[in-house]
């Protein structure tokens, strides 16, 4: 089990950089998740031209933790960070890499630390529609 990764930061992700983190002799298998701001939104009544990210200070360690707790007693290795600050549609605000000795393991603990990133990390997003209107979302959100 390793988290050779778990950043939040303000400048652009490198999703090479993560899949190299994680790669391993051990590994039998390698996912990822990307997760890119959209131009749209369900609650957004026009389209959505951006998203600006804050972070509570303890967001880093919080991080390590969600990794750390998806990993579980299972032989995987996670790279992940969360980006802040302004963000365009295209940008990417989430990667995820997970290596494993078996694909079941990987696509497993990926799907738990994205999962729990939107439920525990405590990052909040301000959402920017092109006409101007502004929506908070929280954890959860």
């Amino acid at each position: 089990m390793s988290v050779p990764v778990a950043r939040v930061v303000d400048a652009p992700l490198d999703v090479a950089a993560h899949l190299d983190a994680v790669d391993q002799p051990t590994a039998g298998a390698t996912t990822s998740f990307v997760g890119r701001v959209r131009d749209h939104d369900p609650d957004a009544a026009g389209a959505v031209v951006g998203l600006e990210y804050s972070a509570h200070p303890d967001a880093e360690a919080t991080l390590r933790a969600i990794a750390e707790r998806a990993i579980g007693d299972t032989q995987a290795s996670v790279a992940v960070s969360h980006r802040i600050g302004r963000l365009g549609v295209g940008d990417v605000a989430v990667v995820i890499a997970v290596s494993s000795p078996h694909r079941a393991e990987a696509f497993e603990v990926c799907r738990a630390v994205i999962e729990t990133i939107k439920t525990d990390l405590p990052v909040w997003k301000r959402q920017i529609e092109a006409d101007g209107t502004t929506a908070w979302k929280g954890i959860g959100g």
